[in-house]
């Protein structure tokens, strides 16, 4: 065992001393063999030589701190740096130049007008709280609001709603809201809901409202009356009311101007004292553009209803004289468009049927604030009175299951509304110039148009039977444009294109035709 382990000590030295390097005296490493011959060493010694060489080349480092100063002071450099700081500057300068040459020579938008609540939409007038609702009662009025929402509507238009016993100006009791009615908190009611939508409330305080012997009762109550209702203003506008609508105007502020001051001065001045925007409606019976345009400037209401378009049958060429003569005379904030009323009835009573869409585009695309009584959005019709029940049947039922007369409410409810909520969006539309384009025995054209915005043509032909081709001549019109809507869409589908230079409008019908902005 012992002999074993001796020599297996002996062999691993041996292996040992094979691993060392070979040195001539043992202690010393031998001297490097030329190069050829470790090689072969090597090879023979079955091993394989790595040689590993150091970078002989060293590398760019760039230009230290010193060398740079020393060469950005040449004449060279200097030379190119000042060329450079010059090249630079003279552009930037030609971009500055560039730009307010751009801003002199560019169009400049027109300033838009000054305008009010009133003038951004349709007023839509409730003369009857019993018959507009279901319930008959202002609570009703409230829980229709969403409906008059989408009909885009800026103000409502309510009552008279106070008592006033016919011709008995000894009853009359303005701050008192009739039974029939409703009661002060439902009123309440209308005024909030209304405001959620963005809804204006205006109150009718006409005094004699239900009497014949005229809005004011007689010429000797005229001054008690008109006194009165000093106190009733300043009792509803506390209420809430965004304005009141008074009927006889002219004869208010003909027989007691001290007074009438004294009115317009409490419901307009709200704004003067930070208040909201307090209107003041008018309305006359008058049907003369001359006499409506001196009751404009001596009255000094903010709008004033009238009979202008009214009166007469459907004659395009008087509408373009009185759209003109009064468009002319006063800006169009002042100016206020309507058919029928609480003594005239309902737009389609005084007009044919099949002309109701027609009227409704004229009025929301005359210059002005237009004005509908409850009802006119559907074809409404009068029956024994001016105050037909309101019909909400179009509402049971959409899935197309409605009855013929029903489905041509819903439809000439969806053309008003295509309408008024266009009116809203153009400023063409909403506050833009009037220019008369055409009219003859039967048909109208004429242009809305506002600086650098989309412009409107709209065409009416009121022949019954004859289709009406009309010539527009306006220069700056174009060869063709698109319909943005018409009364009939199957024979002038919205979006399809008409030649301007010949319009043709089949009969009863109207179209309304965007020109778009080409600057």
């Amino acid at each position: 065992m012992s002999k074993l382990n001796c020599c297996s000590r002996a062999d691993l030295d041996q292996e040992e001393q094979e691993k060392q390097p070979m040195t001539a005296d043992g202690d010393r490493p031998p001297e490097a063999p030329p190069e050829g011959r470790e090689e072969v060493d090597a090879e023979k010694n079955g091993s394989v030589k790595l040689k590993i060489l150091d970078e002989a080349e060293e590398t760019f480092t760039g230009l230290n701190k010193e060398e740079l100063l020393r060469v950005a002071g040449t004449p060279g450099w200097v030379r190119t740096r000042w060329a450079l700081l010059l090249v630079f500057w003279l552009g930037w300068l030609g971009m500055l130049v560039g730009a307010v040459l751009i801003l002199l020579q560019a169009p400049r938008c027109r300033e838009l007008p000054a305008t009010s609540w009133w003038n951004q939409g349709p007023l839509y007038q409730i003369g009857n709280i019993h018959a507009f609702t279901d319930t008959h009662n202002l609570k009703g009025v409230e829980q229709k609001m969403t409906s008059l929402s989408q009909l885009k509507v800026k103000g409502l238009v309510v009552g008279p709603i106070h008592v006033a016993p016919p011709d008995e100006a000894i009853s009359l009791r303005f701050e008192e809201i009739s039974p029939e009615a409703g009661n002060l908190e439902q009123f309440k009611g209308v005024i909030q809901a209304a405001r959620r939508k963005g809804i204006s409330v205006v109150l009718d305080l006409t005094p004699n409202y239900q009497g014949s012997s005229g809005p004011w009762f007689s010429r000797n109550s005229i001054t008690n009356v008109a006194e009165r209702l000093k106190s009733a203003l300043v009792f509803w506008l506390n209420q809430g009311v965004d304005g009141v609508q008074l009927s006889g105007v002219e004869q208010l502020s003909s027989t007691v101007p001290a007074l009438w001051a004294d009115i317009r001065a409490i419901v307009q001045n709200g704004t003067e004292r930070g208040g909201s925007e307090r209107l003041l409606l008018g309305v006359t019976e008058s049907s003369s553009a001359d006499r409506v345009s001196a009751l404009l400037s001596s009255t000094e209401v903010d709008l004033l209803i009238s009979k202008v378009l009214t009166a007469g049958g459907p004659e395009p060429a008087r509408y373009a004289h009185t759209v003109q003569r009064l468009y002319s005379n006063h800006t169009q904030t002042k100016l206020a468009w309507n058919l029928g009323g609480r003594d005239d009835g309902h737009l389609a009573s005084l007009v044919p049927p099949a002309h109701v869409k027609l009227y409704q585009l004229l009025l929301l695309t005359l210059p002005g604030t237009p004005v509908f009584s409850y009802g006119d959005e559907i074809g409404l019709m009068d029956g024994e009175s001016k105050f037909p029940k309101m019909l909400w049947d179009f509402e049971d039922d959409l899935n197309g299951s409605l009855q013929e007369d029903q489905t041509d409410r819903l439809s000439l409810r969806n053309f008003f509304r295509s309408v008024s909520e266009l009116r809203g969006k153009q400023r063409s539309l909403l506050h833009g110039d009037f220019l008369l384009l055409s009219n003859s025995s039967s048909s109208l054209a004429y242009l809305r148009v506002w600086d650098q915005n989309d412009r409107y043509l709209a065409a009416f032909n009121w022949g019954p039977e004859e289709e009406a081709v009309l010539q527009t001549s306006e220069a700056a019109l174009p060869r063709h444009a698109a319909v943005a809507l018409s009364t009939n869409s199957s024979a002038l589908p919205a979006g399809s294109s008409v030649d301007l230079t010949e319009l043709r409008l089949g009969p009863g019908q109207a179209a309304l035709i965007k020109l778009p902005h080409t600057g």
